[in-house]
């Protein structure tokens, strides 16, 4: 790994970092936004409806971050209140009931812990998603795309495959937190990160993610719509394969991925 993973997280973090809707728009055809929990509202750090992969239809749901700061404050900095996962698992069961496989792409340093997210049941929201994906009679499969951060990213991760992109953080809280916890320091956020093995390369080898997306070929950047065009590739070659599993088999493996940690 050229970068190290204080690198890594500065650029998981990145303002311009392709988005979930940028990733919609390039790698599916078709999308169709959904919106609500039928509940409470709807939230907009959580994205999400039925598109097209390889002319197939597929529920494609994703953590929204903006693109500038009047957008990011309509996207709560992509920190999903307890409506967006409710919507997420909403769109997760129709997927289910019409036998459509489901893509999630996940961006965000946690989910949002304001007192009305908390009065709302955030954490009944994320630990139902677990509860719930784990028994999905179709096939999942889960992208890192930026800040993987605590049960907030979790909530879209339970699948049978989750892969990130190479310059992206998978992590159960934020280096900063770390550091503030172990040290009473949050300053050493650089220390903790590497202390923490929170990069792509990292969980690959600790066989936490089934794969790696390249972002950099020889150490120079690719383009987006080069990564699109692999992560499309891969996403097709990938759900072909999951889609001729048993359900049986795919259930069981799914729960045998996440049991042995």
């Amino acid at each position: 790994m050229d970068k190290t993973a204080h690198e890594i997280v500065q650029l998981a973090r990145e303002k311009d970092r392709w988005t979930s809707l940028d990733f919609f728009e390039d790698i599916f055809e078709g999308f169709q936004e959904f919106h609500g929990d039928r509940l409470f509202g709807d939230d907009e750090a959580v994205v999400g409806g039925v598109a097209k992969l390889d002319g197939k239809p597929v529920t494609v749901i994703g953590i929204q971050k903006g693109r500038d700061l009047q957008e990011n404050i309509r996207r709560n900095f992509g920190s999903p209140h307890p409506e967006g996962y409710r919507k997420a698992l909403r769109l997760m069961k129709q997927a289910e009931k019409f036998h459509r496989p489901i893509i999630t792409l996940i961006n965000t340093a946690g989910a949002y812990c304001g007192v009305g997210a908390e009065e709302r049941g955030e954490g009944e929201a994320i630990a139902r998603n677990l509860l719930e994906m784990s028994d999905l009679k179709v096939p999942i499969i889960a992208i890192i795309i930026g800040e993987g951060g605590s049960g907030g990213a979790l909530a879209l991760g339970l699948a049978d495959e989750v892969w990130m992109l190479e310059q992206t953080i998978y992590a159960v809280l934020s280096p900063e937190g770390f550091a503030s916890i172990l040290w009473k320091d949050g300053s050493r956020a650089a220390e903790a990160a590497e202390l923490m093995k929170v990069a792509a390369a990292e969980l690959l080898e600790l066989d936490v993610i089934d794969r790696v997306i390249p972002e950099t070929v020889n150490g120079q950047a690719l383009s987006k719509e080069k990564v699109s065009r692999m992560l499309q590739k891969s996403l097709i070659e990938k759900l072909t394969e999951l889609c001729q599993t048993s359900t049986e088999e795919l259930l069981e493996r799914r729960y045998q991925r996440f049991r042995k940690f």
